[in-house]
């Protein structure tokens, strides 16, 4: 009997919409030059993929910095105060289940009114034994003229208390904040994801801004012995005054893009440093030696689409809410009930502090009390109609959580694909550039176009060593939101790490199989046992 049971609804898992494959339907495939499909250098796999995904680029400096980001950023260990704080909830709550127990110590001086007083020494007067003893003969010298008494009290005891959880609603009221405790630790969980991804996207936008800046001091180079070329020229009158201005221009635009580029790595280095929870430049020394963009791999294990409602975070932490939703309609169906509390106290009294420590001077109590809502003024239904509505909208939530990653995983999936067949085209388009101004240049030499040919080329060709070097460090970036959106490494790869200190460190709600869920139906409460 004083296990009871719980009234309310039960928390079911739903099962989450999930397609038979990534990617959704067959696109139209994009033709190579021979109009047959075009294939992309790295191909996605059903393998289960690595924890820690970021080796896959196989780049010892990014490694080092998604390592420390899990410790040193401000973010992250900010969650992991949140979550010390959401346990402390939890143990708040869970202290419910158990008997509250609690020592007092009193003292008073206390003085009863006449009329009490009076009532006292009449029943004296009745009784023989008590009107002859001395302590009370004091106050009655004479009947119907008693004095009022003035005497201390000394009252020492331990007092304990228990809700008896016949209907459960401790039982839901801890389910419910354990429930919360899991969504905050999946928060936890996706802000340390979604950092790991943001290093690894700023790392190849960084590696990125490096290389475009050696091709614009390689062309910065080739433009300078352009310039002197046609200088050297006007001085055998080969070529023209604007030949020579040209050729200037064309020297000063390069040389204006220097400081841009320079300015935007900066900015690269501060970003990271701000995500290690460092003061600007602090990686300057480390990072801000040219390194090439980190490769994608031939191969890329994605997992299979079934194993995605445990990997997102988003989508555990949107379960973890629904499940406590569920748990607080339960805890709002108890409140309609009695509760029945069992009170027990064992101490001393007595009007002398010398005799306080007499076994006779014992005092006791024990015996239950219920308490049972009889009129709320609409409180306790209000409380149930907002509760049921609430656990509603965490089910839609739930849906539009999983709806959300899946486009998040097919975007990501096709721009990974497709930025792969443009990089393709770029690598033509770049090497068609260069045997262009190749020949531009030669021609140049002996005469045969102008000036004005060379520039175009020149410009042409920069254009598609940038629009190539962008194009890398894009697929590289792709993959890095592909696995973002994937839910990162599995549930092992981010140990939650312990709060520092550094200084400045029953009823189911509807769902169905293969299709979005709909909204749940209203939750029953299960009667008493």
């Amino acid at each position: 009997m004083t296990a009871g049971c719980a009234v309310g609804p039960n928390f079911h898992k739903p099962t989450p919409w999930t397609p038979k494959e990534y990617g959704g339907p067959k696109r139209i495939a994009t033709t190579g030059t021979n109009g047959t499909p075009a294939q992309v250098a790295s191909q996605t796999t059903p393998d289960d993929p690595d924890t820690a995904w970021w080796t896959i680029f196989h780049d010892p400096e990014l490694t080092k910095l998604e390592q420390r980001v899990a410790t040193d950023n401000l973010d992250v260990r900010r969650y992991a105060y949140r979550m010390a704080q959401s346990r402390a909830e939890l143990r708040i709550a869970g202290a419910e289940r158990y008997p509250a127990m609690s020592a007092t110590g009193s003292y008073a001086r206390q003085q009863y009114s006449t009329k009490m007083l009076q009532r006292i020494v009449t029943d004296v007067e009745s009784d023989p034994q008590l009107a002859n003893n001395p302590m009370f003969s004091q106050y009655a010298p004479a009947p119907g003229q008693a004095k009022i008494p003035l005497f201390n009290q000394w009252r020492d005891s331990i007092d304990a208390t228990w809700e008896i959880d016949l209907w459960g609603r401790v039982r839901r009221q801890y389910e419910a904040a354990a429930a919360q405790t899991q969504a905050t630790n999946e928060a936890r969980r996706g802000m340390l994801i979604s950092r790991q991804a943001e290093v690894a996207r700023d790392y190849m936008d960084l590696r990125n801004t490096q290389e475009q800046l050696r091709i614009v001091m390689e062309n910065r180079d080739v433009a300078k012995s352009m310039l002197d070329l046609n200088q050297q020229r006007y001085a055998k009158g080969l070529a023209s005054d604007m030949e020579v201005e040209q050729a200037r221009v064309q020297y000063e635009n390069t040389l204006a893009q220097l400081p841009q580029l320079e300015q935007q790595l900066v900015a690269q280095v501060n970003a990271l440093s701000l995500l290690m929870g460092e003061p600007p430049r602090a990686l300057s020394d480390e990072l801000l030696t040219a390194s090439a963009i980190p490769p994608v791999p031939p191969r890329v294990p994605v997992g299979v689409p079934s194993e995605l409602a445990r990997r997102r975070p988003d989508i555990r932490r949107a379960e973890a809410n629904l499940h406590a939703a569920t748990a607080q309609v339960g805890e709002a169906v108890a409140e309609f009930y009695p509760r029945v509390t069992i009170n027990a106290g064992f101490g001393f009294e007595s009007l002398s502090f010398r005799d306080l420590g007499f076994w006779n001077a014992k005092a006791w109590n024990v015996g239950p009390s219920i308490t049972l809502p009889i009129f709320q003024g609409g409180r306790l239904r209000g409380q149930l109609e907002l509760r049921k509505a609430a656990q509603k909208e965490a089910a839609i939530t739930y849906q539009q959580t999983v709806l959300g990653a899946w486009h998040d995983i097919d975007n990501a999936l096709t721009a990974y694909t497709d930025e792969q067949l443009r990089h393709d085209n770029l690598t033509q388009r770049m090497e068609a550039s260069h045997h262009a101004l190749q020949l531009a240049q030669d021609q140049y030499r002996h005469g045969m176009v102008t000036y004005l040919n060379v520039l175009d080329s020149q410009r042409q060709y920069l254009g598609a060593q940038s629009d190539l070097t962008t194009s890398t460090a894009t697929i590289s970036g792709n993959l890095v939101r592909l696995y973002n959106a994937l839910g990162g490494g599995w549930e092992t790869t981010y140990p939650e790490p312990a709060p520092r200190t550094k200084q400045a460190k029953g009823a189911q709600p509807s769902t169905t199989a293969g299709t979005p869920a709909a909204t749940p139906a209203p939750a029953t409460s299960h009667q008493p046992a």
